[in-house]
């Protein structure tokens, strides 16, 4: 099944110039559309669930953790655009959502994430799934229990950024640096202002971090803040368009891509599909999700395609879904 917006669009400035009478100046304008086509691949073998994280390697997608009814469930499963199709992996250790995903030399690592909803039990967790063997093994723990936390990974070491404590009442500004050469932890600076459920993306050596919430999902941002390994310290930058949380988001075409988002007060999830982009440094309104929007659900690149997987299509823990949903921007 094809679904393709009605959404034209161009990325550079098309200029509309009007010179004004004893101005002597040109008045210019930019006007952008961008063109996207989405289409509906193979649901998840593993079902419907929500709060799933997700992440690429050698060309498959693989997606793992989530929630089902209010508790999590281990899942771990794998799709492989060759043939559109998924597999059952071996689950998790210990059953997690709104965990955070990283991809070291071929290993892909999980932290923290909480037991049941809502955002409870959060934990301490670090484990590393080895897709050569399909084995998993406990790794060192993060030095506080944490879910909806954010993950990028600069230089083989894993940045833990944000999270919700496990009492459920706020949101910290972790910046914790994991090694997984020595299984080691160390902080770095901390997020200029504590929030979950961002989004997380490195890019051009620098991390983003982007919309998210402060407390509810009534509480969403449009922050964009962004970390320089070399000075170890924050900056500012264009805010997101729309101001989202539990969103999904990825390095794509040199734009970094954020994704759908939920808002309970009008039992909906958002559509939005925009992106920053790196030269530019403005954002983009992308074609938007079809049918309806998503929270709680992973995003990765494969190829010239953009992946989105699993999630809600409800606030909450209502409209699980097993969709999965391919971006793709020419």
């Amino acid at each position: 099944m094809k679904l393709v917006s009605s959404i034209f669009s161009v990325r550079h400035a098309m200029v509309i110039g009007a010179t004004l009478i004893g101005a002597g100046a040109a008045a210019p304008a930019q006007a952008e559309l961008l063109a996207g086509t989405w289409t509906v691949k193979a649901p998840m073998a593993a079902g419907k669930h929500g709060e799933v994280a997700a992440v690429a390697y050698q060309d498959k997608l693989y997606a793992v953790g989530g929630a089902v009814d209010g508790n999590s469930v281990p899942h771990n499963e794998v799709y492989d655009p060759a043939t559109n199709s998924w597999k059952i992996l071996a689950p998790m250790p210990t059953a997690r959502d709104h965990v955070a995903l990283a991809l070291v030399n071929g290993k892909i690592y999980t932290f923290g994430g909480f037991t049941k909803s809502v955002h409870m039990n959060a934990g301490t967790d670090v484990f590393e799934y080895d897709p050569a063997t399909n084995n998993w093994r406990t790794r060192a723990p993060m030095k506080v229990a944490l879910g909806s936390v954010g993950a990028a990974v600069i230089d083989g070491k894993i940045h833990v950024l944000g999270g919700r404590s496990i009492d459920n009442t706020k949101t910290l500004p972790t910046h914790m640096v994991y090694d997984p050469a020595t299984d080691t932890w160390k902080d770095a600076a901390p997020m200029t202002k504590g929030r979950d459920h961002m989004a997380t993306v490195v890019a051009e050596g620098k991390i983003h971090v982007i919309g998210g919430r402060f407390t509810s999902p009534v509480d969403r941002t449009d922050m964009h803040d962004v970390y320089d390994p070399a000075t170890d310290s924050w900056s500012s930058a264009a805010p997101l368009k729309t101001p989202r949380s539990a969103v999904a988001a990825a390095l794509y075409h040199g734009m970094i891509v954020v994704d759908g988002g939920e808002y309970p007060p009008e039992n909906k999830t958002w559509t939005e599909n925009e992106a920053y982009d790196l030269k530019s440094k403005s954002w983009f309104t992308l074609a938007p999700m079809p049918q309806t929007g998503s929270h709680g659900f992973g995003a990765a690149v494969i190829g010239p395609n953009l992946y989105f997987v699993g999630g809600s299509t409800l606030p909450g823990g209502s409209g699980l879904t097993d969709r999965l949903l391919m971006f793709t921007l020419q």
